[in-house]
């Protein structure tokens, strides 16, 4: 799995079919999720994110994570992080898991997600086409691949 992680004071995803979520201070999490990828790789990625300190402590120092801000998270499905541009200027997208094995990870990462948490987690439409709106603090991104985990 892939995750791009931004810090954000506010977040909104809007569907065309006029599904409408809005967070607060927080992390935007946009989530692709590879063929080979299992149910552990949604684990640990949750785990890590959840207590990724990126917020500011009392001495402006990234010292806190989301939980002990009591932040929002929202996630969003992007399979385009999958995509390779190895060869020609046209995307491949042959690493990115179809939508069959690719959903149910997703939901079970979110899940993952809400148990690390202990809290609901707001979710953009997976598969649909989605308006992001975010206000990015800092800024702030974070690139995490479960891949890449030592």
């Amino acid at each position: 799995m892939r995750a791009v992680i931004q810090r954000v004071s506010s977040a909104s995803v809007r569907t065309a079919d006029g599904v409408f979520v809005e967070t607060g201070l927080g992390l935007l999490i946009f989530v692709g999720v590879a063929k080979d990828d299992t149910a552990a790789d949604c684990t640990w990625l949750a785990d890590k994110i959840v207590h990724l300190r990126v917020f500011a402590d009392e001495a402006g120092q990234m010292n806190r994570a989301v939980d002990e801000i009591n932040g929002d998270l929202l996630v969003v499905s992007q399979f385009t992080l999958h995509s390779s541009v190895r060869k020609g200027a046209r995307p491949s997208f042959n690493d990115a898991a179809k939508s069959e094995i690719a959903k149910p990870l997703y939901e079970e990462f979110i899940l993952q997600l809400q148990t690390a948490l202990g809290r609901r987690v707001e979710t953009g439409q997976f598969g649909a086409a989605m308006k992001v709106s975010l206000v990015n603090d800092g800024p702030v991104t974070i690139i995490i691949d479960t891949k890449a985990r030592d």
